[in-house]
């Protein structure tokens, strides 16, 4: 079984590793020169951006082929699912991909422009994440088939997070960001930029292909890295999940 995950915070890098089998990254996978994955399972997990899938989901399929018996998706949210599973579905389906289960599994909403990330932690104890998380896993380790339902709720709530989601998608949700005077030039931002998006050589500067991931404001060791509107300057990281594995993950500035 191999399982293509997207983290930032760490969260469904955690989820990976408990699903088992083989954990791979997306953002590494897109630039491997290996185009063909076959297995007798293959899984996606990724976190839920404005009410549906990141579009680095979409880039990874169109890059990559797959072949397996069995399809599953699992997506990490913190408030508020929108239709991503039901999006993504579309999205595989257009890309030769049969989902054959689904599920969406609640964790800490770690979206700073909203959410206070303290008091989401304090949440964690009722959202039962680790009950809810193998459940899942043993869902898909018995092939059970089963999609989480798209719901008017879900569909309207995606609709009114458009406005988001189209910046977002432009890669360009970084000119939001700012860094202060915290900021020791340690590289950690960069290499766990997933876009290769962070340049740290004179004064620190940002591009244009930001996935609005927050993987680097969240794991800046200064919290240097803030967002505009920010509800606090607490961050996250999982705590199953150790910065190395996220840098491991995701860097992409030595390409």
């Amino acid at each position: 079984m191999k399982v293509f995950y997207f983290s930032a915070t760490g969260n469904c890098l955690a989820v990976a590793k408990n699903i088992g089998g083989e954990a791979i990254s997306v953002p590494q996978a897109i630039h491997e020169e290996k185009s063909n994955y076959k297995d007798d399972a293959i899984g996606f997990v990724f976190p839920v951006f404005d009410g549906t899938y990141p579009r680095i989901m979409k880039e990874l399929l169109d890059k990559k082929k797959f072949e397996a018996d069995y399809y599953f998706a699992v997506a990490t949210y913190g408030f508020f699912p929108g239709n991503s599973l039901y999006a993504f579905q579309k999205l595989a389906s257009e890309h030769g991909i049969k989902l054959d289960y689904s599920a969406e599994l609640l964790m800490v909403d770690n979206y700073l422009p909203l959410f206070d990330v303290e008091k989401e932690i304090a949440k964690l104890p009722s959202k039962k994440v680790e009950e809810n998380l193998l459940r899942i896993a043993s869902d898909i380790a018995a092939r059970k088939h089963e999609l989480t339902k798209n719901t008017m709720i879900k569909s309207i709530g995606a609709f009114f997070e458009k406005p988001m989601l189209k910046k977002t998608n432009s890669g360009q949700a970084a000119r939001d960001f700012t860094v202060n005077n915290n900021c020791i030039k340690c590289g950690t931002c960069a290499k766990v930029c997933p876009a290769g998006n962070i340049d740290i050589q004179g004064r620190m500067a940002f591009d244009n292909r930001c996935y609005s991931c927050f993987a680097c404001i969240h794991a800046c060791p200064k919290t240097a890295i803030h967002i505009k509107g920010e509800k606090s300057d607490k961050r996250w990281r999982n705590p199953d999940v150790k910065l190395k594995e996220l840098i491991d993950a995701n860097k992409q500035e030595d390409r």
